[in-house]
């Protein structure tokens, strides 16, 4: 029989997926929120995904186009741990990359041994979340820990969406 982890009610590390959309900028306020009131380390993760060969035009070369968004990435989350550290919240970032983006988030769970997970949904309708499916939704039934999923209001089309309350993260 295997031994089943117990989740504590109070979080000491809280893993924040961000890809720097307002939705996640919205987690983020959360989360910083969360760990600030529950002394909690917080962990961001923003991943990469790889693309095959087809995505790309010709033009650009696969390894260009991943040093830019990792340098974009660690830029964006620098600016975040900054904030983060002037409110007093200990963080974490890592930029991963991977093909499958809930599983690659998924082993930055085990990794880190975190034990809640805020996540928010992009509010996207229509065919894209049939056919390629919701990260939100498939880290959601994947996770075992604790998970916070908000629900982003769906975008308007020249309005920023984004938390009443948000913070200017990047």
């Amino acid at each position: 029989m295997s031994e089943e982890h117990v989740y504590s009610a109070i979080p000491t590390k809280i893993l924040l997926p961000i890809d720097f959309s307002p939705s996640s900028q919205a987690a983020l306020d959360m989360a910083a929120d969360l760990a600030w009131y529950f002394h909690s380390t917080l962990h961001l993760v923003n991943v990469i995904p790889f693309f095959t060969s087809t995505t790309l035009p010709d033009f650009a070369p696969e390894q260009n186009f991943l040093q830019a968004a990792r340098l974009q990435a660690e830029t964006l989350l620098a600016k975040c741990h900054t904030t983060l550290a002037a409110r007093g919240i200990k963080a974490t970032h890592r930029v991963e990359e991977g093909n499958d983006v809930a599983s690659t988030l998924m082993e930055a769970v085990d990794r880190e041994q975190c034990d809640l997970v805020v996540i928010s949904t992009h509010g996207i309708s229509g065919w894209h979340p049939l056919v390629f499916g919701s990260i939100a939704e498939k880290v959601v039934k994947m996770v075992q820990c604790p998970i916070l999923l908000l629900r982003s209001a769906k975008p308007t089309a020249g309005a920023k969406s984004g938390s009443v309350r948000s913070m200017e993260w990047w």
